[in-house]
């Protein structure tokens, strides 16, 4: 499913912007937005949505693909009235979500995750907030928390076991443009 708003430029989009490091969801979304619209578009990492938008302000030809979970999404809509347009919506299964460590015989007492899935997080478990699904990865891996909730493609990627795996989440995913003649 896709979604365009009328009068608005997405098929002149060259870069987009959007949550990093590499292996989100969201990198995995833009990749398939560009291969789905024919778009021969680079696709830029951020540690947040928020840094990106910035630079997406005043760059012509950039956009900026956000996730419809993403906590404080409103942020990267209100204050940029005017000056920036949601141009696009569509459907796309995100990677597996699970729940992973570095070494199934310790005990779990911390978890990263970020804000979106934390309700994945077992109860009774200490969470730690993290800026993106594959930093979660990255924090078990470096043992600065016990297991992490993060994408099956980051737990690979950071060389974690899976403890248990929750599935695709069929998602929305967000494009931004900056508004036409501003």
């Amino acid at each position: 499913m896709n979604i365009h708003v009328p009068g608005t430029a997405t098929e002149t989009i060259t870069l987009i912007r959007t949550l990093g490091p590499a292996g989100t969801n969201c990198e995995a979304a833009a990749h398939h937005y560009c291969n789905a619209r024919g778009l021969k578009a680079d696709v830029a990492l951020h540690a947040t949505l928020e840094d990106a938008i910035e630079k997406v302000i005043d760059e012509p030809g950039s956009a900026l693909l956000g996730c419809v979970v993403y906590p404080d999404l409103h942020q990267l809509v209100f204050p940029y009235l005017g000056r920036m347009v949601l141009a696009d919506l569509f459907l796309f299964d995100t990677f597996n979500m699970v729940l992973a460590s570095r070494d199934t015989g310790i005990p779990i007492r911390t978890v990263a995750t970020h804000p979106a899935p934390r309700s994945l997080v077992p109860g009774g478990v200490e969470a730690h907030l993290a800026t993106s699904n594959s930093e979660a990865a990255r924090l078990c891996r470096s043992g600065k928390v016990d297991a992490c909730i993060t994408t099956l493609a980051a737990a690979r990627q950071e060389g974690l076991t899976v403890l248990k795996d929750h599935g695709a989440v069929p998602m929305g995913f967000t494009i931004h443009v900056p508004t036409p003649g501003a």
